[in-house]
């Protein structure tokens, strides 16, 4: 099934599928895939920053722990692996 890392449950893994770079300015995009955050690569979100806001989003990518913002979560798709 697929759907945007920011709706994936903490702790379940999933490999990223499409990133919509065109929402991205050019540093953002730069950052992110520096981070590892690029398609195929394995996810799995960690924590999330408060109980009353989504940001920032704490994931692994691959063995990187490394946090991000919940607008640029909402533009990855995901498909949980098993």
């Amino acid at each position: 099934m697929t759907q945007t890392l920011d709706t994936l449950p903490l702790g379940t893994r999933a490999i990223i599928l499409n990133i919509d770079w065109h929402r991205l300015g050019e540093a953002e995009g730069r950052r992110l895939r520096e981070l590892g955050l690029i398609e195929g690569a394995d996810v799995e979100p960690l924590y999330r920053g408060s109980l009353f806001s989504r940001d920032p989003l704490a994931i692994r990518v691959g063995r990187m722990d490394v946090i991000v913002r919940h607008a640029h979560a909402a533009i990855i798709d995901v498909e949980v692996t098993l």
